[in-house]
């Protein structure tokens, strides 16, 4: 199982970026695709999720600007991120949770997760 995130790197405020996340050894449209992010002493918050039929969920903090989306046939998930802001800075990281009854919005209901990609957002 791996899940293999790619798209950061440093913009200014106001700015865009896209994340990818790739998926191979699990059956990818079953699973719930959540991105999270984690910035220096704090905890691992959900910024989006995407469920196996297109359901998504967006924190608060990011409704309006990021957008999560899936390419089942290609085992991708996507977050575009557009109107960054310095409050955005934190490393992001990718995570997948078998398709249940509820939306998983927590880290440690998640299985499986990609190695962090660092998304720098300067003012």
């Amino acid at each position: 199982v791996q899940l293999q995130a790619s798209g950061g790197g440093s913009v200014q405020a106001g700015g865009s970026l896209r994340l990818s996340c790739t998926a191979s050894g699990f059956s990818f449209d079953e699973y719930d695709i959540g991105w999270f992010r984690q910035a220096p002493g704090k905890e691992r918050d959900l910024v989006a999720l995407i469920t196996g039929d297109d359901t998504t969920y967006y924190a608060h903090s990011v409704k309006g600007r990021f957008t999560i989306s899936r390419d089942n046939y290609k085992n991708t998930m996507y977050l575009q991120m557009n109107s960054l802001k310095p409050e955005d800075t934190a490393v992001y990281y990718c995570a997948a949770v078998l398709t249940g009854n509820v939306l998983s919005l927590y880290y440690t209901e998640y299985d499986y997760w990609g190695r962090g990609t660092l998304v720098t957002v300067s003012s």
